[in-house]
């Protein structure tokens, strides 16, 4: 699973870079330039990765560890 999330996030890099936007004077809803547009619908995409990572990605035997090593059982 971590090969998937490594592999997205390099995916979502090169969409970040949007080049092909530039030069578009195009408005979305007949308001919103189009790459205003597309870095919002980005910024949504770029969460629910983070979620996604989170949740299927996560260090759990690294974090079990850290807590054991604490012995305080603060957080």
């Amino acid at each position: 699973m971590r090969l998937v999330v490594v592999i997205a996030g390099l995916i979502l890099f090169v969409l970040h870079q949007d080049f092909w936007n530039w030069n578009e004077s195009r408005l979305v809803l007949g308001y919103m330039p189009i790459g205003l547009a597309y870095h919002a619908l980005y910024s949504i995409a770029a969460s629910l990765f983070w979620a996604f990572a989170i949740r299927f990605a996560w260090p759990k035997d690294l974090e079990e560890w850290a807590e054991q090593a604490d012995g305080t059982g603060a957080e």
